[in-house]
């Protein structure tokens, strides 16, 4: 009795221990799985710090350009050298009137005087932009416009991840239901066949229907087979995708089921395009067009500036000197004119082309749109014929069922009756799982 309980000790703790073991996850802990874990949502994230690094180094722009320098040397020769010829000075004995009429005269020998042997000098210019032609204006503007598009394209990658785990999820959601589908079937089958070995052991049936029960349950064992190998990778899928381990006894807690009809989740596609992130960042390129523009245009302007510049020398053995000075400049680009004219022309047409992009596709998101709800509404329409199909399966199972204990028909047409039944089943299934995911992917067009 002793050795008895500890076997059903032992049982409970493996049983507690697998439990515990295993690891139960959401539809939403499998997002936001994917979002920390998958590499384009990191590269996206990158992209967004990037453009915000651009945006500061636009801002910059509008700050003094500061530069410093200097440089010391000590020549073998003199740089400069000043050459003073000699000949006679006029002695002058003080008074004025005398010195156009001097009769005396000193010799002056001739002098090189050399400059700039050695020397030391340095300085600091300081330069403010008044104006240039609104291109650091405008480059700032476009700086940010870059920003807000990589948050836009960072929220189409999450939408894009969002749906494919959405559909990784479902599927494996489906592809064990589908397991236990085919296991009650077999449970079914095997049950028959001992019925139908049993009826044949007393001469009530023949060899030929155990065989048939047999191929049948044989055909459902390799099915079976299949299903598993597909679940597992899959799963291994899915795991990869969403940047965890794979583990075999993972749990997925949520269950497919339809709530709630279509025309609940109806929103009118032209209020829908203006919710779509699509459609902000075509808006947002013809925006781009038009700035890059205005920054060309500026390229052509007069532009401003003003400075201010402080600098220290110390020549040969002369003392240092600090010099100090304020300076303004203007810079007419006059020769660009030239091929100004045909530049903007082209910046003209490029804002066209952006505004043709923005109409055509925005027609196109309308069609998806569209499409998308089409989709859905036929796949809510599939799910109930579907369910229609599988209460009539069931029905008739039940019937052949009473019919073969009755012995009014025969084995083949019960075990089509039980195939049927198995098969609207799984076409129950696919349609839920389709629903969900064509539910998930409206949500998305749509702004939502």
């Amino acid at each position: 009795m002793r050795r008895l309980h500890v076997y059903i000790l032992i049982g409970m703790l493996l049983i507690m221990q697998s439990a515990f073991g295993q690891k139960t996850l959401s539809l939403d802990d499998c997002k936001q799985l994917a979002f920390k874990n998958n590499a384009k949502s990191k590269i996206s994230k990158l992209e967004i710090e990037v453009s915000r690094q651009v945006k500061k180094s636009a801002f910059t722009n509008y700050f003094p350009s500061i530069s410093a320098g200097g440089m010391m040397w000590g020549a073998q020769k003199n740089l400069m050298e000043i050459q003073t010829a000699g000949g006679d000075l006029p002695v002058y004995d003080g008074n004025p009137a005398n010195l156009a009429s001097a009769t005396q005269y000193a010799y002056f020998p001739s002098t090189t005087t050399g400059l700039m042997k050695k020397g030391t000098i340095g300085f600091v210019n300081a330069i403010q932009p008044v104006f240039m032609g609104g291109r650091i204006y405008y480059g700032n503007k476009l700086a940010a416009l870059g920003e807000t598009v990589a948050d836009d394209k960072d929220k189409m990658t999450t939408n894009e991840i969002s749906l494919k785990t959405e559909e990784q999820y479902w599927q494996i959601v489906s592809l064990r239901e589908k397991a236990n589908t085919i296991n009650a079937y077999e449970t079914l089958l095997r049950r028959l066949l001992n019925q139908v070995e049993d009826a044949f052991n007393h001469g009530v049936t023949t060899k030929n229907d155990v065989l048939k029960v047999r191929v049948k349950l044989n055909e459902v064992l390799l099915n079976k087979s299949k299903l598993e190998n597909g679940t597992r990778l899959a799963e291994m899928a899915f795991c990869q995708y969403i940047g965890i381990p794979f583990d075999s006894t993972m749990i997925f807690k949520d269950s497919l089921a339809i709530n709630g009809i279509p025309q609940s989740y109806y929103v009118e596609k032209n209020e829908a395009l203006k919710q779509r992130t699509e459609y902000s960042l075509l808006e947002k390129s013809v925006e781009a067009e038009r700035l890059q523009t205005k920054i060309k245009l500026g390229e052509y302007l007069p532009q401003v500036a003003v400075g201010a510049n402080e600098m220290y020398m110390k020549l040969d053995d002369a003392e240092s000197r600090t010099l100090g000075m304020v300076f303004g400049t203007v810079s007419v680009p006059i020769s660009s004119w030239w091929s100004g004219s045909h530049e903007l022309e082209e910046r003209s047409i490029k804002e066209e082309i952006a505004k043709n992009n923005f109409k055509d596709n925005s027609e196109l998101l309308t069609l998806q749109i569209e499409k998308a709800w089409q989709d859905l509404s036929d796949s809510y329409k599939q799910y109930l014929l579907c369910l229609d199909s599988k209460g009539q399966a069931e029905e008739n199972m039940k019937v052949n069922d009473d019919s073969f204990k009755n012995g009014v028909i025969n084995i083949s047409d019960l075990l089509e009756s039980k195939a049927m039944l198995q098969q609207t089943q799984d076409q129950l299934t696919d349609a839920k799982a389709s629903y969900a995911t064509k539910l998930s992917l409206y949500l998305q067009i749509t702004g939502r």
